[in-house]
């Protein structure tokens, strides 16, 4: 159990020691990763960007999650139930999301370019994995991005989710990886607190860290330093 997504970040960063001091970028999937990547790229003393990826709803019951798209347009799902929605209504939910992606970058990240990844370590975050329909897109677009190396990092995921995680990336790093008939359900049941993590809280935290990067870039023997 975590006391909170601070107290879930912490407990992964003991898992990450040999991570430090490597040419590292810390992702985190918005807006409770957010939280959970601070505090893992402060431990890093790596820069922060974020990776974004929106679930796909059931037409007929929108919490039951049917794929995901990440900002890239790569879509991850059940190709035979996709089939059976029909290629009409998947574009059109698919433009949906990406618009409602490219409004979050910019509030999030107001026109900040991305952070290159391109030969370094790329580290993605949330707090916490169910299906990892969303985790698996982001992996899908950060992969395209060519990192020498690939990893998944959260408090807890269904062993199951994280050996498909391994499909694609290189490590994954987890406190908890319950066999799947032994998972909660819900990823908010490993937490005391697990309360929603507000736009205003996310900004912040992007904020700092884009800070920290301009102040490193802007010294001549520099040394990153976090709050």
């Amino acid at each position: 159990m975590f006391i909170d997504r601070r107290d879930a970040g912490k407990q992964i960063c003991r898992l990450l020691e040999k991570y430090k001091n490597s040419d590292c970028v810390v992702y985190a999937l918005p807006r409770g990763g957010v939280v959970v990547a601070d505090e893992i790229a402060n431990f890093l003393k790596a820069p922060l960007d974020l990776i974004l990826a929106h679930k796909i709803g059931h037409p007929y019951h929108s919490e039951y999650a049917v794929a995901a798209v990440s900002e890239n347009g790569t879509i991850v799902g059940n190709t035979e139930e996709l089939a059976s929605l029909g290629n009409a209504w998947l574009k059109k939910e698919k433009a949906r999301q990406l618009e409602e992606i490219a409004k979050k970058r910019k509030m999030y990240l107001q026109d900040q370019p991305e952070i290159p990844v391109k030969g370094k370590i790329a580290i993605i975050v949330d707090d916490g994995i169910a299906t990892g329909l969303t985790m698996l897109a982001g992996l899908k677009e950060l992969k395209e991005r060519n990192p020498k190396r690939l990893v998944v990092a959260v408090p807890v995921s269904p062993k199951e989710t994280a050996d498909l995680m391994l499909t694609i990336a290189d490590d994954f790093i987890a406190p908890l990886t319950p066999n799947t008939g032994h998972f909660f359900g819900s990823v908010g049941a490993y937490y005391a607190n697990f309360d929603q993590v507000e736009d205003e809280e996310v900004i912040a935290i992007l904020n700092k860290h884009r800070k920290a990067i301009n102040g490193l870039d802007n010294k001549t023997n520099p040394e990153r330093e976090f709050t």
